[in-house]
C-alpha cells in the first residue's frame, strides 16, 4: 500500500516573521471556536464536532465548505468535551491537550525546533482510510491501496477485517485505469511510475474548480469536484464501485461481466439496434424456442448466449476462447421482445417532418415508428371505454391490438391535460433513446391534427399502485414480489442515473408510474417531466415545479431545485409505501398528524419499525430485508439532500445484508400537517396524477 500525503500545514523556525491567521506561534493556541485559515481561503484548521455526535477533533475543512472534512489529527482518540487545546509543547512539537493536559494528539517531530510556527497551507491531502460511519471518523471498515502486484499497478477497495477486496481498477495503460470510465476534460489523472515513487493523483484544469478524492464508509471511492465561485455543493465526478460489474468477483471465474451478467438470471443478450446506431439491448430470460441458424443478410442480429464457467472452458478449447454467436430472427422467439414488421407497418413516409400547434417532430428525430390514426382507432375499437386500462395526467391509456396480433398500450393526450406539446416531445424524444428491462418500451406514436399518441410495450398487471393500494390485491405481493420489485426499481434508476449515455432525472417516480409486466418484473414509465442532465451538470432550478405531491423532494417542491438526488427521495417514498402498503400522501394515524415518513421515523426512532409493515405480509416477510429497505427508505428521505444516497449506494445497501448501515436522520417534512389543509384521504381508489403544483404549498407533505 502506497502511503501518498500531501502536507497540509508545516511547522518552521520562526525568524521574525509576523502571525498571520494561517500560522499558529509558540506562545498561541486555538480552542473549540478559533481557527487557521489559509492564506487563499481555501482550508481552515479548528476543531469540530460531527452532527448527532458529542465527541470532538481536530481537523481541515474547506473553509468554503465547512461539512466537507479532509483531515482529522486525533480520530483514533476523540475528546469527550470542546476543552481541546491545539499548541506547541516545550520541545517545539504541535500537541492536541485535552482539560486534563494530557496528550490526545501530537505530530511527533524527529528533532527540536525553536521557536517553532505552523502554517495551514493552500494544498490538500490524500485520505487512505475510510470513517467508520458519516459521524465518526475513526477508521473503519475499508482501505484504498494502490497495489503494485506483478509491476501492474492498480487500486483496489479493501475491507480490512475480512482482507477481503471489494473492487479494483484495471492496469493503468498510460492514459488511464483499464476499465474506468472516460476521462473528464476537468479533471486528468496523473499518474507517476518510477523505480522510487508510484503515485496517483489528480489535476484540476479550471482555476475555480476544486476536488477531493474521497473513500466513505461504504467503501465507495468518490472524485469530488465543486465550483466555490458559485457553489458548496461538491459533485460526484467518479464513483467506485457503482456499476454491479465494478464488485471484484461478481460473476466467478473466466466469467466476463457484461449487459447479460448483470442479471445472473439472464440466457442470452443481444444488440437492439443492428444498424449499430442505436444504444441498449435486448435480454430473455428462460428457456428459448424455435431459434434457427441463418446466413448472413438482413434482419438478422447476433445472440450472445450466457455459459456457466466449466463450459466456457471447453468453448475456448474449440473456439479460441470466443463465445458462441447464434444468428437469429427475433420474430422466431416466442415471447420475443421485437416484433419485425410491425416498426414498418405503421409509418407513412420513412423522412417526415410534422408541426402542429407548435409541436414539430421529424422522423430523424425520434427514429420510431409513425401510426396512422385510422390504425388506432381500429385497434382500440374507436377508443372505446370497455378498452380504458387507465387515466394519468397525460390522457386516458387504452389496451390496443395491432392488425399484427401485437398487444399495445396506447396513451392519447385529452385536450383537457395538464401536461402539452413539451412534455410528449419530450418522452417521445427521450425514452426512444433509453432501453432497459426495468424501463417501459415506447414502440411508436402518432401526430396527426390535433391528435398526440403514444404507444407502449403492453403491460399485464397495470401498475404497481393498483396492487399495494388495495386491501385484496396487496395480498398477492408476498414479500418476495414487493423485495424483487425494489430492486427492479433501483436497478432502472440506475440505469437512468449512471448507465445509460443519457443521464436522465425522472422527476416524477411514483407507484403509478411502476408497471408491472405478466410476471410482476417493474418497469418505470411516463417520462414526459424528465430532465436530461449533462455530463457536468449536477444541479438545476425551475420557477415551474411539476411532479407529484408526496414524492417530491422537499429542495424541489420549495425551492424548485433539483438533481438526480431528487429520485433518490422519491424512491425512498416509493420503498416505504411498497413495505407499508400506505401511501404517503393522504397517511391518517389517531395519535399524530404526520404523513407517512413521519409515522415510520417515529416507530424507527422507538425500536419499532416493523410495525409499519403491511399486515399481510407477515407469514412472508424476511425480518433482515424488511430492515434493511425501511432504513434504506428513510436515508433517502432525509431532511438534508448531501444526506441522501446515491442509487448505487441504495443497491448496494439492499442487496449485501451483512453491511452496517448508517443511522438514518429525520426525514424532510417532518413537521405535522394542518388538518385545516389535509384532504385526510385514505381511500385504496387512486386519484389522477396532479402534475403541476406552484412553488406556494400550505402544508408540506
Amino acid at each position: 500500500m502506497a502511503n501518498i500525503t500531501l502536507s497540509i500545514f508545516i511547522i518552521v523556525p520562526m525568524t521574525g516573521l509576523s502571525l498571520a491567521t494561517d500560522t499558529l506561534g509558540v506562545n498561541n493556541s486555538i480552542s473549540y471556536g478559533e481557527t487557521l485559515v489559509s492564506s487563499n481561503l481555501i482550508f481552515e484548521l479548528g476543531f469540530f464536532t460531527p452532527r448527532n455526535s458529542s465527541t470532538s477533533y481536530l481537523g481541515i475543512w474547506y473553509k468554503f465548505s465547512p461539512n466537507m472534512v479532509v483531515w482529522v489529527a486525533n480520530r483514533n482518540n476523540p475528546l469527550a468535551d470542546r476543552d481541546g487545546v491545539l499548541t506547541f509543547s516545550d520541545v517545539g512539537n504541535l500537541v492536541v491537550l485535552n482539560q486534563l493536559n494530557g496528550v490526545v494528539w501530537s505530530l511527533e517531530l524527529s528533532r527540536v525546533i525553536q521557536n517553532p510556527i505552523a502554517q495551514l497551507l493552500d494544498t490538500g491531502n490524500f485520505r487512505l482510510t475510510a470513517w467508520k460511519s458519516m459521524d465518526d471518523p475513526s477508521p473503519g471498515d475499508y482501505v484504498l491501496e494502490l497495489n503494485n502486484t506483478q509491476g501492474l499497478p492498480q487500486y483496489e477497495v479493501v475491507q480490512v477485517h475480512v482482507h477481503s477486496k471489494k473492487g479494483r481498477s484495471g492496469q493503468w495503460n498510460g492514459v488511464q485505469f483499464v476499465g474506468s470510465t472516460a476521462p473528464n476534460p476537468a479533471v486528468v489523472p496523473v499518474f507517476v511510475y518510477t523505480e522510487t515513487e508510484i503515485s496517483f493523483t489528480f489535476e484540476v484544469q479550471e482555476r475555480q474548480l476544486f476536488s477531493i478524492l474521497k473513500l466513505n464508509h461504504l467503501g465507495v471511492m468518490q472524485l469530488l469536484v465543486v465550483n466555490r465561485l458559485s457553489s458548496a455543493t461538491w459533485n460526484a465526478m467518479m464513483e467506485f464501485p457503482s456499476d454491479p460489474c465494478d464488485f471484484y468477483g461478481r460473476c466467478g471465474a473466466n466469467a466476463i461481466c457484461k449487459v447479460c451478467m448483470k442479471n445472473c438470471s439472464c440466457t442470452c443478450y443481444a444488440i437492439s439496434d443492428i444498424r449499430g446506431r442505436g444504444i441498449g439491448c435486448l435480454m430473455w430470460f428462460g428457456d428459448l424456442i424455435d431459434m434457427r441458424v441463418l446466413e448472413e443478410g438482413n434482419h438478422v442480429q447476433t445472440l450472445y448466449v450466457r455459459q456457466s464457467a466449466s463450459k466456457l472452458d471447453a468453448i475456448r478449447d474449440r473456439t479460441r476462447r470466443k463465445i458462441i454467436l447464434v444468428t437469429i430472427i427475433l420474430s422466431s422467439i416466442i415471447g420475443g421482445l421485437l416484433l419485425v414488421g410491425t416498426a414498418l407497418w405503421g409509418v407513412k413516409h420513412k423522412k417526415r417532418r410534422i408541426r402542429t400547434g407548435g409541436l414539430e417532430i421529424t422522423k430523424e428525430d425520434i427514429d420510431l415508428p409513425l401510426y396512422d390514426f385510422a390504425a388506432l382507432e381500429s385497434a382500440t375499437s374507436n377508443f372505446s371505454n370497455n378498452n380504458m386500462i387507465g387515466v394519468g395526467g397525460f390522457g386516458p391509456v387504452y389496451k390496443g391490438n395491432l392488425q399484427t396480433g401485437q398487444l399495445v398500450a396506447v396513451k392519447r393526450l385529452s385536450k383537457s391535460s395538464q401536461q402539452g406539446l413539451e412534455e410528449f416531445k419530450n418522452e417521445v424524444l427521450l425514452i426512444a433513446r433509453l432501453q432497459h428491462r426495468n424501463l417501459v418500451g415506447l414502440l411508436g406514436c402518432c401526430i396527426e391534427g390535433e391528435e398526440r399518441i403514444l404507444l407502449y410495450e403492453y403491460m399485464d398487471n397495470k401498475s404497481l399502485n393498483y396492487f399495494i393500494f388495495d386491501q385484496e390485491k396487496s395480498m398477492l405481493l408476498t414479500w418476495q414480489r414487493r423485495f424483487d420489485i425494489v430492486v427492479g426499481i433501483a436497478r432502472g434508476l440506475l440505469y437512468l442515473h449512471r448507465d445509460s449515455k443519457l443521464q436522465v432525472i425522472h422527476r416524477d417516480l411514483k407507484a403509478s408510474n411502476i408497471l408491472l409486466d405478466g410476471d410482476l418484473n417493474p418497469k418505470i414509465s411516463d417520462f414526459g417531466l424528465a430532465r436530461i442532465f449533462g455530463a457536468n451538470e449536477k444541479e438545476a432550478k425551475t420557477k415551474r415545479v411539476i411532479g407529484t405531491h408526496g414524492y417530491m423532494a422537499p429542495e424541489y417542491a420549495m425551492d424548485g431545485k433539483f438533481s438526480l438526488k431528487s429520485d433518490i427521495y422519491s424512491f425512498g417514498v416509493l420503498l416505504l409505501e411498497i413495505v407499508s402498503g400506505k401511501r404517503n400522501r393522504g397517511f391518517s394515524h389517531p395519535s399524530h398528524h404526520h404523513n407517512l415518513l413521519g409515522h415510520v421515523w417515529l416507530l424507527w426512532s422507538e425500536g419499532r419499525a416493523l410495525e409499519m409493515m403491511e399486515e399481510c405480509l407477515h407469514s412472508s416477510f424476511d425480518r433482515t430485508q424488511v430492515e434493511r429497505c425501511i432504513q434504506v427508505g428513510l436515508l433517502s428521505v432525509q431532511k438534508f439532500p448531501e444526506d441522501w444516497l446515491a442509487i448505487s449506494s441504495a443497491i448496494y445497501m439492499i442487496l449485501n445484508w451483512g453491511l452496517v448501515l448508517p443511522e438514518p436522520k429525520e426525514p424532510g417534512f417532518f413537521t405535522e400537517r394542518n388538518l385545516k389543509y389535509f384532504d385526510g384521504a385514505s381511500s385504496k381508489r387512486d386519484s389522477h396524477t396532479q402534475n403541476l403544483v406552484t412553488l406556494t404549498m400550505p402544508e408540506g407533505q
